[in-house]
């Protein structure tokens, strides 16, 4: 589907901005506008302003801002076209529908909900029958309230192979195996998948229930048990929780990220309800991204045993590619031998709420862990740590982070090993200084603001020749449409012909996926763009990697992988350059007008941005050639 800027336009002027947000919190009519105390930090005075006329809020203690579409992605916690849909509904307007297979893929989708929904209204039936006695007694001894029971929806799944079967048989059988509820077994009934469990919901951003999860009451194997990936169930792309912790975020400020969802339960019993688990999995980059969307650190807690500090590793390593300013980790460490649930009980949320205050950065908890991992009493021991911290250090994309934690990494290492600076002289500030011959100061011409050209690069977005290659790459390589569409959608391609090529494609990732090639120009075949897409695929002195065709003998899984690398890196450099551009330019004008040191670093720290992006077009390129 294409969502254009005049459809999203008509969709907000329908959406009467102070009754959407007066709904989930207090407002007031000031004037023309209406204020309330701001639901995204704590305040007592409000500084929360909405303008209906104008259609956007904003807050003037925090700085949050933003149109209806952004209310329901920040305080809702929906993803962008969750939210689209939903303010369309409520405003009656039809949303751009896709093609007639991913139209279909939705309606199975809504009917698998069904099933889901009344398998959670079954088992929680089943909970509260005289059958549930026992489980009722194993939550009344972990300390869960009758009122936390049921607003989890803890449900029970009786010892049986059938009886969730038979209670859904108004379901086609095979739905109730694609909805993960039944298992099936070649020249077996299908049988019930959840038997003699304790069951807990699990819930989209939008509270809707689209697995569950399964504790064994007694002695057996596994003792926790999940549902399988369903058409509504991707466990790398959900957090348990996340519907109830997204808008509680927003009151403290925080996300607390813990191993399971007994856990995140132990804990809203306690009165903190700002926490999520991951489903079985280490955490995933699509979680990585959610949690950043509620906060720019997330607190993750662990254990302090061995598995644990194992799994908050694997949740830094995972998480540095993606760093960006102002973006990371923040990692609080349990007692060996406890979980969430034993300090609440011995502690208090008070007790839990000291240890997440002694969280570590990210930056401290790598410097720790690879100190801790051997001797350093030789020159060859030394160095090994050196290497391994500036590793994690060039592990980061961000050219801008990976500066800063290599300069970290360094200063730690000259502390630890006490090697000796020269002494530096007093800090003289920055002035102009007039030249010879008492002329007037005239700065750098290199300093000066951009031409005109030059300012609107942010408004006339890439290259011909790089968009060229970049549709030409993802041609080649469709399986990175997906994973890129946030970044694609903020290109700015100057071409029409390939502006609508691009969108075409993006419609057609978003609908199929596992899409290859031949099956994308098979979508995009009768439509007008498709001269352009052939023409794109034939064209010649395109220097990059994935503007190549692959071989098909050995070695071709990893020229494919390493041209999705390179691919995937040459968005990121054209969606962030037109960006630094623009920061910069705003920069120069600055400089110039202040003539100050503050001025001059921010505009050179940009102008050295912009040259290492610019190396990381000219390496692609050149990579491709070698």
């Amino acid at each position: 589907m294409t969502l254009t800027p005049q459809w999203l336009d008509e969709l907000r002027s329908r959406i009467t901005l102070s009754t959407l947000i007066g709904r989930t919190v207090k407002i007031t009519r000031a004037g023309r506008e209406y204020k309330a105390c701001c639901p995204f930090h704590n305040e007592k005075t409000p500084s929360f302003t909405i303008n209906d006329e104008k259609g956007f809020y904003h807050c003037f203690g925090c700085s949050a801002h933003g149109d209806a579409i952004r209310w329901m992605t920040d305080q809702r916690g929906l993803s962008f076209m969750d939210a689209v849909k939903e303010l369309a509904a409520e405003a009656g307007m039809e949303v751009p529908a896709p093609d007639p297979r991913a139209a279909k893929k939705a309606e199975e989708q809504a009917s698998l909900r069904d099933v889901v929904q009344a398998a959670a209204d079954w088992f929680a039936q089943q909970l509260d029958s005289s059958n549930g006695a026992p489980a009722r007694d194993y939550l009344a001894k972990r300390g869960i309230s009758e009122a936390t029971r049921r607003t989890f929806g803890f449900g029970l799944a009786p010892d049986s192979r059938t009886a969730l079967k038979e209670a859904l048989k108004k379901f086609p059988t095979a739905m109730l195996v694609e909805s993960g509820m039944l298992i099936a077994v070649e020249e077996k009934e299908p049988y019930d998948r959840f038997r003699g469990r304790l069951m807990i919901p699990i819930r989209d951003a939008r509270g809707r229930a689209i697995a569950f999860g399964g504790r064994i009451l007694g002695d057996g194997e596994p003792k926790y048990l999940n549902s399988p990936d369903t058409p509504l169930f991707d466990k790398g792309r959900t957090l348990y929780n996340l519907d109830k912790a997204s808008p509680a975020s927003r009151q403290t400020n925080r996300i607390i990220v813990v191993e399971g969802y007994m856990d995140v339960i132990a804990l809203a019993e306690a009165g903190i309800a700002d926490a999520v688990a991951p489903l079985g999995t280490a955490l995933t980059e699509n979680q990585l991204g959610m949690l950043w969307r509620m906060v720019p650190v997330p607190l993750l807690c662990f254990d302090g045993d061995a598995a644990g500090q194992k799994a908050a590793m694997r949740a830094a390593a995972r998480a540095l590619p993606l760093l960006r300013p102002g973006f990371s980790l923040a990692f609080a460490t349990l007692p060996a031998g406890q979980d969430p649930d034993d300090i609440v009980r011995a502690r208090g949320a008070e007790g839990f709420a000291a240890i997440l205050g002694e969280a570590q950065p990210l930056v401290e908890r790598l410097w720790a862990h690879e100190v801790a991992a051997g001797p350093l009493a030789t020159p060859e021991e030394r160095a090994a740590l050196k290497t391994r911290l500036l590793a994690h250090a060039d592990a980061i994309q961000d050219a801008d982070v990976r500066h800063h934690y290599r300069e970290a990494f360094r200063e730690r290492l000259d502390a630890l090993f006490a090697r000796q600076r020269p002494e530096r002289g007093p800090r003289v500030p920055w002035a102009p200084q007039p030249p010879r011959g008492g002329r007037r100061f005239a700065p750098d011409p290199r300093l000066q603001p951009p031409a005109d050209e030059t300012r609107s690069i942010g408004q006339a977005g890439i290259a011909a020749p790089l968009a060229a290659a970049l549709i030409g790459g993802l041609l080649r390589h469709p399986e990175a449409l997906r994973r890129n569409e946030e970044a694609l959608i903020r290109l700015a391609v100057p071409d029409s012909a390939e502006a609508e090529l691009l969108s075409a494609m993006l419609d057609s990732a978003g609908a199929q996926e596992g899409l290859d090639t031949e099956g994308l120009l098979a979508i995009l075949e009768p439509l007008k763009v498709y001269n352009r897409a052939t023409t794109l695929l034939r064209a010649d002195g395109m220097h990059f990697s994935f503007n190549r065709p692959l071989d098909k003998g050995d070695g071709a899984d990893a020229a494919r992988a390493a041209a999705l690398r390179d691919l995937d890196e040459f968005i990121g450099v054209l969606v962030t350059q037109p960006e630094i551009r623009a920061r910069l330019a705003e920069a120069t004008a600055d400089f110039q007008r202040t003539m100050d040191e503050e001025g001059l670093a921010r505009q050179q720290k940009l102008r050295a941005m912009d040259e290492e992006l610019t190396r990381r077009l000219a390496a692609l390129s050149d990579s491709s050639q070698s």
